[in-house]
């Protein structure tokens, strides 16, 4: 970030210095924020502004800096068992809607491609949902979501490609992959109330290409536990575009796929990665692939949360791959100023509700438990 943002952070940083500490009175509300009283407000993300008042005549009260939310939820595969279930698989969505509405920015990881024109990649693995689903993901709030994932490939080059062009025919801007590799690194940038948001992301699971100069793909970085040792070229490339977007934006935001499955407790490559990101300019990192929801880190004032869980999945195998929480941050003058995390849980039709008292305070003792 610029010298000014960074004095900036400096500030934000005593705000969110007990982000790490579990509040126990959480009953009755539907998430927690860890250093803070947990009931939400029951007013819009982003209240208008009064205009300036005048203490006496000839000055003028400085205008507040504008306030906007984003919300950032896990993992959303919306084919599958999913489509089984429900005609329209975005079904789902409308009982999360009111609440992923009332943020000013609303992004997730959307695992799947849209298109089944190619043969699978992954045998029943392969993820694939009807494009028309956009609409629904749209209708539902979203604003923008990465495809950085081990899944968008799952039906070769073609089905990628299509991909592409269902998401530049909608309402919902996509980030993380692309043609090649300039355009998978391209990031979407989000601008509301005067504050510019940049998001980007990147896939360290494999199986999606790796995107390049000249082949379509994922943006990449080769690191344990699926990909061999971290490389630093890989590394190297996507803190340079962090750096790049930072010098453009109020805040950025970088949505990695990494991890390993199945746990709360973060690799301690994805701690270090999580550190340079922030280094480079990051302000928010929000992990995904684990399907489980893991801890959160922080380091210089950002905060990184490992992994959110699923969204919308179709893994009832276990207890843990069924929930998840949902992450608001508030922005205020272009600075992260607080992060709030609404736990919920999946239904047996793969719907997420929101979550109150014990069975909140529980999910979010699975976010502690990672250490």
């Amino acid at each position: 970030m610029g010298r000014a943002a960074a004095v900036r952070r400096l500030l934000a940083a005593g705000a969110l210095a007990c982000l790490v500490c579990l509040v126990a009175a959480c009953a009755g509300v539907e998430g927690a924020r860890p250093d803070a009283p947990t009931e939400r407000p029951t007013t819009s993300p982003s209240p208008t502004r009064s205009p300036a008042a005048t203490d006496e005549p000839g000055s003028v009260r400085a205008t507040p800096p504008p306030t906007i939310t984003l919300i950032v939820v896990g993992d959303v595969m919306l084919g599958r068992g999913v489509a089984a279930v429900h005609a329209d698989p975005t079904a789902t969505l409308r009982p999360m809607a009111r609440f992923l509405r009332r943020a000013d920015i609303t992004v997730g990881t959307l695992e799947s491609t849209l298109s089944t024109d190619g043969a699978p990649t992954q045998g029943g693995d392969s993820f694939a949902a009807d494009p028309a689903v956009l609409r629904g993901l749209a209708a539902s709030g979203f604003d923008a979501l990465s495809l950085a994932n081990n899944h968008v490939g799952d039906y070769g080059e073609g089905a990628l490609l299509a991909t592409l062009r269902e998401f530049r025919g909608s309402d919902i801007t996509s980030f993380g992959a692309g043609r090649d590799l300039a355009s998978a690194t391209r990031a979407a940038v989000v601008e509301r109330d005067g504050v510019r948001v940049g998001l980007l992301g990147f896939n360290a699971i494999g199986e999606t290409p790796r995107a390049t100069a000249s082949t379509p793909g994922a943006l990449s970085v080769r690191m344990p536990p699926r990909t061999g040792p971290l490389r630093r070229d890989d590394l190297a490339h996507v803190l340079g575009a962090v750096r790049d977007l930072d010098a453009r934006v109020d805040v950025v935001v970088v949505l990695p796929h990494w991890g390993t499955q199945y746990t709360h407790v973060p690799e301690p490559v994805q701690r270090r990665v999580g550190r340079r990101l922030v280094d480079a300019g990051a302000d928010l990192v929000v992990g995904g692939h684990p399907h489980w929801v893991q801890s959160l880190q922080r380091h210089r004032g950002a905060t990184i949360a490992h992994s959110l869980g699923n969204f919308v999945f179709d893994m009832d195998f276990m207890e843990q791959t069924m929930e998840g929480v949902a992450l608001t941050a508030t922005i205020t003058g272009g600075e992260v100023v607080d992060v709030d995390l609404a736990p919920y849980r999946m239904d047996p039709t793969f719907t997420p509700r929101l979550l109150r008292g014990d069975a909140a305070r529980a999910v979010l003792a699975d976010v502690w438990s990672g250490g």
